[in-house]
């Protein structure tokens, strides 16, 4: 009778061998989490002050559109998905403009509900009634 390599060990082997026949998956993609993000930070509003508008500029989302995630550097969990063309407005930025945030309206809905073009008293979380959350710098054409 001939022997073979045991079945763990061909398993193992078979396993190695599928694994070297997948692309290495870009520096950036970060593995999905489920449930709940590991960081989250609300967004900042009337960070310029009481005499101008709670987010100083309203953008366009470059072509191909962006993720939104919870926090700045945080891109295990995707928290909502902007088109391309869509106005946003940039409320905050961090110090290296690596990441902004944003408030935006849901699709289909009218963005002057969002309430952030009118100045508020002190500057303090974004509670809605839109969304908001954290964009990767050079995502949006800022002024758009």
């Amino acid at each position: 009778m001939k022997q073979g390599l045991p079945i763990p060990l061909a398993a193992l082997l078979a396993v190695s061998l599928a694994a070297c026949s997948q692309p290495a998956p870009p520096v950036d993609n970060a593995p999905a989490v489920g449930g709940e993000p590991l960081a989250s930070r609300a967004v900042m509003i009337g960070t310029e002050g009481p005499s101008l508008p709670a987010c100083s500029s309203i953008s366009r989302v470059k072509a191909g559109g962006t993720d939104v995630y919870w926090a700045p550097g945080e891109t295990r969990a995707v928290k909502a998905k902007v088109a391309g063309g869509a106005k946003v407005s940039v409320c905050e930025a961090t110090d290296d403009d690596a990441w902004f945030g944003i408030v935006f309206a849901a699709p289909g809905t009218d963005e002057d509900m969002c309430g952030v073009s009118r100045s508020v008293r002190n500057a303090r979380e974004y509670q809605g009634p839109c969304r908001w959350g954290w964009i990767k710098g050079g995502s949006v054409q800022l002024g758009a």
